[in-house]
Order: structure tokens, then C-alpha cells, then sequence
């Protein structure tokens, strides 16, 4: 079942993605083309606040045409470790630092056309302690009790897929949040 990647051009890169054709030989002898958009990887978090809140960012997503609310994310630096990002992306997107950090898992977002992995994570014990936000984002910070943000999932309210994963997987772990 596996592809042979034969030859890749670069059809485009940007300043976080690039575009691939790849010609692909397949398991039965075929030749296929494939179009892969690599990119770097991302982190998220479900940030917990002392009173068992989680932090939600709401932002304009051009892409979808709205404001979305989502879990704080980011993408990683070349060379940047997953733990690294996920902390440095808390802090820029909430102003926030984790007293604890732990690993949820990840995730390919779409593995039939691009690259981009997510790890996850659950910080707690958070610490006020604010990283200069980027210069493109326009953030405003929820703080919504945890079983309001299931309830959210439900009636459609929160449509960002790495969110509702993410939330979906620490419920399952955390039953009782």
C-alpha cells in the first residue's frame, strides 16, 4: 500500500506553506500525482484557569469569512520543540504561562493533501506572564466554564475542528471536568 514519491516540484512558497506536485508510484506499478502542502506543524492548548475555566481566543479567520473561537494555537518555529511552542503560544495569544504542561496526543489535520501535525496539550497552574502577540493577530480572550464549552461544540458555536478535538479528547480523559 505504500507510494513511491518519484519526483516533486515546487509549485509555490509562501512565508509558512509550500505547494508540492509530487508524481507518485503506487503499489500496483501506477503513476499518480499528488498535490501536498507541507507545513511546519502547530501546537494547541486547553488552558485551565484556577477556577477550572478554559481560555478560548476569538479571532477573524479569513479563511472561513468569521470570527472563530478556538483553543490558543500557533505554528511552530523551524527547529522549535512542540512543549517550547505550546508555551510561547500561550503566553502571546493569553498572557499566560503554565505552571504544568501535559501532553493530549495530536493529530493530522488533513493527511491526504498536507503535512501539518498538531500537538496538543493541557496547561494549568497558570501564571500571568505576556509574550508581544504577533503583529497580524487581533485576539480577544474567553474564559468559559468547561462544560459550557461542550455545549458550544454542540449547538455549533465552535466549528474549529482543532478545538472541538482537542476539548472532545480531555473530556474523555477528564470525565469529571
Amino acid at each position: 500500500m505504500n507510494e513511491k514519491i518519484l519526483s516533486t516540484k515546487r509549485i509555490y512558497s509562501g512565508r509558512i506553506v509550500t505547494l508540492d506536485l509530487c508524481e507518485v508510484e503506487l503499489s500496483d506499478g501506477q503513476h499518480q500525482m499528488r498535490e501536498i502542502i507541507r507545513y511546519p506543524g502547530a501546537v494547541a492548548l486547553v488552558a485551565l484557569d484556577d477556577q477550572n475555566r478554559i481560555l478560548l481566543v476569538r479571532q477573524f479567520r479569513s479563511a472561513s469569512a468569521q470570527i472563530m473561537s478556538e483553543i490558543p494555537a500557533g505554528v511552530l518555529n523551524a527547529g522549535e520543540e512542540p512543549m517550547t511552542a505550546a508555551v510561547r503560544e500561550l503566553q502571546e495569544e493569553t498572557g499566560y504561562k503554565p505552571g504544568k504542561i501535559e501532553s493530549l496526543g495530536g493529530f493530522y489535520t488533513a493527511p491526504g493533501y498536507t503535512t501539518e501535525y498538531i500537538h496538543l496539550f493541557v496547561a494549568s497552574q497558570l501564571i500571568e506572564s505576556r509574550l508581544p502577540a504577533d503583529i497580524d493577530e487581533f485576539i480577544e480572550l474567553d474564559y468559559v466554564v468547561f462544560s459550557d464549552a461542550l455545549t458550544m461544540i454542540e449547538r455549533g458555536e465552535i466549528e474549529d475542528a482543532k478545538t472541538i478535538i482537542a476539548l472532545l479528547m480531555y473530556a474523555r480523559l477528564h470525565p469529571n471536568s
